[in-house]
């Protein structure tokens, strides 16, 4: 399992963290939402899911994946 840190702007309460770790763990990983410093801690499968997967399901969701 590889696990990333991404910085995710756009959250605001728990709503978001929900639907943040709801939409990974679809996509067959899993997320831990840092909502005070606007961070995410996604952990996947390279073999399964990539970077870009990711990104997409998370803008998909109304946030911004920054950097």
């Amino acid at each position: 399992m590889k696990q990333v840190i991404m910085n995710v702007n756009g959250m605001s309460c728990q709503h978001c963290v929900n639907s943040i770790e709801k939409v990974i763990k679809e996509i067959g990983g899993s997320a831990l939402v840092d909502l005070s410093n606007n961070k995410v801690t996604v952990e996947y499968d390279e073999n399964k899911l990539s970077m870009g997967d990711i990104k997409t399901a998370i803008e998909e969701q109304g946030y911004d994946v920054v950097g």
